[in-house]
């Protein structure tokens, strides 16, 4: 028992020597991934600019209800019993605004070309995604990814700013020392 942590510390050791991060990481499978996808009315400068507004309003509402999910299937129920009190924001900004259009919120799959964040890329397929679509939806698009929260950071972040992301794996070494 005496040797315990040393044994789990040299585990851990190894785990991280072995997993030597890349470059650039090709996501192996898209199923992991819950994307959003926020389609614009049109191309005129206020559906692009209340698409944008819109998008900011969506991640603000649903940052503090996804930091509980710990997966996608997590955060699908928590945006699905959430659909009609996004719909709802997402027209009282519309209206707000002097827009005469509303929206859909919905989930389902869809399919988006390869995407980069960061380190990592989103290869092209198919993947689940809240769909929101403004008005006619024919204008340019904003996605990203809901889970993992690669797009969804804290609203007191700048762009200067590191995105600091926690981490289960050290609170749980962290516990164990404690």
């Amino acid at each position: 028992m005496k040797f315990l942590p040393f044994i789990f510390l040299a585990i851990l050791v190894s785990v991280f020597c072995v997993a030597v991060p890349e470059e650039t990481k090709s996501v192996e499978t898209e199923y992991e991934y819950l994307r959003i996808h926020i389609r614009a009315n049109s191309n005129s400068n206020a559906d692009q600019k209340i698409k944008f507004d819109i998008k900011n309003d969506i991640v603000n509402f649903l940052t503090p209800y996804l930091s509980e999910a710990e997966t996608k299937e997590d955060a699908i129920k928590i945006i699905q019993s959430n659909l009609k009190v996004l719909e709802v924001l997402v027209d009282n900004n519309l209206e707000q605004n002097n827009f005469d259009y509303k929206s859909s919120c919905e989930i389902k799959k869809e399919n988006f070309p390869t995407r980069y964040y960061d380190n990592y890329v989103l290869e092209e397929g198919e993947y689940d995604a809240l769909i929101i679509t403004l008005g006619e939806g024919e204008g340019d698009n904003w996605w990203c990814v809901v889970y993992p929260p690669l797009c969804f950071v804290n609203k007191n972040v700048t762009e200067e700013q590191d995105i600091v992301y926690n981490s289960r794996l050290l609170g749980i070494i962290k516990k164990f020392f404690e």
